[in-house]
């Protein structure tokens, strides 16, 4: 996902799905910015900023950046690209990015520092440039498959230990990075919390990403009968660590709504919330659960 001391030139492609009108009561319309992510951190975050407007200007409501969007996916270069939240620059400039096109940003995630301590974090803005939620990455990305993959993010990151959400006009979000989709729990969670929708940055790689990554995504929008959104960089293959892509947005039946490739692109679809209640009605099983026998709980708030 880092593509050497050059920004690579590519062809920004923009897909549109259209379901509804974007300003329909019963949903939004939606971005989600596939970008190429360099050594540059101005450069990047320009990028994210233009990327924006650009959604602002096909008429979506809400933006998703990557995860890491403005450094390297590299834990050797964590630390050297963090920056305070929400004093840094990036911060800075997502919060002007979000007043300035009235709308909302899910600012991907960023390297946090934090009273010596490295964060994966994401950021959430409002139309007003509020910073309205964050999520620090809860379950590090420590993984090993032989021939495959190698990666400790813990070598220089500290995890999260809050869930979060925010509100999008009647609408409940929740967040999550990465890793964190492969545990049900924790989805299980925003859904008793009420969640329309969960929204993770991500970056997959190309060993998980072909077996897992659109498998993971569909399971937790048909576990919690809510739409999900995932958000990962462009593929840049001689990087340090080379992203899937594959960006998408799939509805509560399973069903991907829209899918990028692996290339620099832009995604744009409208959501209809009307499709998560109906389904919901005709499958009930938040009202089918078998509580007597096996729940899911928050230890933190004891619910």
């Amino acid at each position: 996902m880092f593509a050497g001391q050059k920004l690579l030139q590519q062809t920004i492609t923009s897909l549109a799905q259209v379901r509804m009108a974007s300003s329909s009561s019963s949903g939004f319309r939606v971005a989600l910015l596939q970008l190429t992510v360099t050594t540059d951190k101005s450069t990047n975050v320009a990028n994210a900023v233009k990327r924006v407007h650009q959604a602002k200007l096909n008429g979506c409501t809400l933006a998703i950046l990557p995860e890491c969007f403005n450094s390297p996916y590299n834990t050797a270069l964590f630390r050297e690209y963090s920056e305070v939240i929400p004093g840094g620059d990036t911060c800075e400039a997502l919060s002007q990015a979000a007043k300035s096109n009235e709308m909302y940003i899910v600012g991907g995630s960023i390297p946090e520092i934090c009273d010596d301590k490295v964060y994966n974090t994401c950021t959430v803005w409002d139309p007003n440039g509020n910073l309205i939620a964050k999520h620090r990455k809860v379950h590090l990305f420590d993984i090993n498959i032989p021939g495959g993959v190698c990666f400790k993010e813990s070598d220089a990151l500290a995890a999260g230990n809050t869930l979060n959400t925010f509100q999008l006009g009647k609408f409940k979000i929740g967040l999550g990075i990465c890793y964190d989709i492969r545990f049900a729990e924790m989805a299980t969670l925003y859904r008793k919390q009420g969640c329309d929708m969960l929204i993770y940055p991500s970056a997959f790689n190309v060993t998980t990403g072909p077996l897992h990554w659109s498998l993971l995504t569909r399971c937790r929008a048909v576990d919690n009968q809510a739409f999900v959104a995932v958000a990962s960089p462009a593929r840049v293959t001689d990087s340090n660590y080379v992203a899937w892509g594959h960006s998408m947005v799939v509805d509560p039946w399973g069903k991907i709504l829209v899918e990028a490739t692996e290339k620099d692109m832009d995604l744009f679809v409208d959501l209809d919330f009307g499709d998560r209640e109906n389904m919901r009605k005709q499958i009930p099983t938040e009202n089918q659960r078998r509580i007597d026998l096996y729940d899911t709980i928050d230890l933190k708030n004891k619910v």
